[in-house]
């Protein structure tokens, strides 16, 4: 019986398991998105996860943490050089899941996960505003800007209408 075991196995023995969700975290962490089965996808996001989380913290302990799960010392680099920073103020949910359909060969579920802060798609920045450009031509003269009238010269009021 397999009373209160939750996580998917994956068809997979533990040690091909342990491996190939330290190979597609690695390759997460270093090209930020991947394509890869429903299935695995909702493994990963329960293992990537807890490190991402780790890596706010730069220390040697939680650093050496990281590498005892992803065994790439340049993913634990990337980790926490380049991700960590982008990620340090969102309170967990780091990565998304689309799904893009199914596999040609066996109908399998697809799709993409993705690091939420590297995908610059949903991202709305705002614009900066550009400054307007004039089209006068190469000889036309810059407008001459207007002397303030002299002191004793009259000032006409505006009247209200009504």
């Amino acid at each position: 019986m397999r009373h209160n075991k939750k996580f998917n196995h994956l068809g997979r023995k533990s040690a091909h398991r342990k491996a190939m969700l330290a190979n597609m975290a690695t390759s997460l962490i270093m090209h930020k998105r991947i394509n890869t089965t429903v299935a695995k996808a909702k493994a990963l996001r329960i293992y990537v996860e807890p490190l991402i989380t780790k890596s706010k913290n730069d220390t040697t302990h939680s650093r050496r943490t990281v590498f005892s799960y992803l065994k790439n010392k340049y993913a634990v680099t990337e980790l926490f050089r380049e991700v960590a920073p982008k990620i340090m103020d969102r309170p967990g949910g780091y990565t998304r899941i689309l799904k893009t359909g199914t596999r040609l060969g066996d109908n399998a579920d697809m799709c993409i996960i993705e690091l939420v802060d590297f995908n610059t798609t949903y991202v709305k920045e705002a614009k900066k505003p550009v400054a307007k450009k004039t089209r006068r031509s190469a000889g036309a003269a810059k407008p001459k800007k207007e002397e303030a009238p002299a002191a004793d010269a009259p000032v006409a009021e505006a009247t209200p209408e009504q």
